[in-house]
């Protein structure tokens, strides 16, 4: 693959991308298969998917959003990175009932399900379900209540969603596993990341 080298205008950045994304390689790295391809859903500015691809290549990375400004962004930084296996980004909705893959080997989504309806988490969620194989891994990353606990700042942060929006705030992992099982999706670890997130792997049955 040939990029060409976007407007610098394009490019988007996200200051807690910096921040977090040594972390989440290290957890990503030993875990992921060492080759086929990585869906990653709601790149956003695309600083991740620049980050990680060269990192676990020869993996393939296809980042995606649903927002065009976003894709032109993650575009123009994986034109930056130069990195072969980084894939132009897709446009792709999580609540759609089908998407533009047919098999995902992993799957990816940072900082997605709190802000957005749960509706994008169930989308996610059967999305996983329909695309990953036998022992392929679902990523997510972010905030997360357990048993109704966490960290003050977590619990600010869902006001903080709420108030823009009562359909967001930050999800009860207990509720996203029950209905991660319905789609075939055991939980099989939970990470606990800087800043008060976790990193949650469930695995297609």
């Amino acid at each position: 693959m040939t990029w060409q080298q976007p407007s610098g205008a394009e490019k988007r950045h996200a200051p807690a991308t910096e921040r977090n994304r040594g972390p989440i390689l290290e957890v990503l790295k030993p875990r992921l298969p060492a080759e086929g391809l990585l869906l990653e859903v709601a790149s956003g500015s695309g600083e991740h998917a620049a980050h990680f691809a060269p990192a676990v290549a020869p993996l393939l990375w296809q980042p995606s959003d649903p927002d065009p400004e976003l894709r032109r962004s993650i575009d123009a930084h994986a034109a930056e990175s130069g990195c072969p296996t980084l894939r132009p980004a897709l446009a792709l909705d999580a609540t759609a009932p089908d998407w533009p893959l047919e098999r995902a080997d992993a799957i990816l989504c940072c900082n997605m399900i709190h802000i957005a309806p749960w509706e994008a988490a169930l989308g996610l969620l059967a999305g996983a379900g329909r695309l990953l194989p036998s022992g392929g891994p679902l990523f997510l990353y972010g905030p997360f209540l357990v048993d109704g606990e966490t960290a003050e700042s977590n619990r600010g942060f869902d006001a903080s969603l709420r108030a823009r929006d009562p359909s967001w705030g930050v999800r009860e992992l207990r509720e996203v596993e029950a209905e991660a099982k319905t789609q075939g999706l055991r939980l099989e670890e939970t990470i606990q990341m800087p800043a008060n997130n976790l990193t949650v792997v469930f695995r297609k049955v």
